[in-house]
């Protein structure tokens, strides 16, 4: 089992922890370490007002006009970024470019709750 879990880590980060982004975790725990300068506490605070922000674009988005989506996926743009939801980042600025764009959105919101559940489940 020990080795399992070994090679899960290896695969995962080939190149450790100086290997680039990766985009196959909602949120890119190595880049929010290194945003965060490894305060797991500050990691704590900044996903929980991250995810306040998600789940308030989520419930607003849908009903909002073009230049209000437009606005909504620019500020989720930057933070999506900074905690490392990348996958998000680049919905969000689809959206930016495209208000209207009734897919992206809808993909915005499994998105959201993609990373939701990913830090949900971190917190068990």
């Amino acid at each position: 089992m020990l080795h399992n879990k070994a090679n899960a880590v290896a695969f995962s980060m080939p190149g450790g922890e100086s290997s680039g982004v990766t985009r196959s975790r909602p949120i890119d725990l190595a880049h929010l370490s290194r945003q965060t300068m490894g305060d797991r506490g500050v990691e704590e605070e900044v996903l929980g007002l991250f995810l306040q922000q998600t789940q308030q674009v989520r419930e607003r988005i849908a009903q909002s006009t073009p230049a209000e989506r437009r606005l909504l996926a620019h500020q989720l743009l930057g933070s999506a970024r900074g905690v490392g939801a990348f996958a998000i980042a680049d919905c969000a600025a689809e959206i930016e470019r495209q208000p209207d764009n009734l897919q992206a959105q809808r993909r915005l919101e499994v998105l959201i709750d993609e990373a939701r559940d990913f830090v949900a489940g971190m917190c068990r």
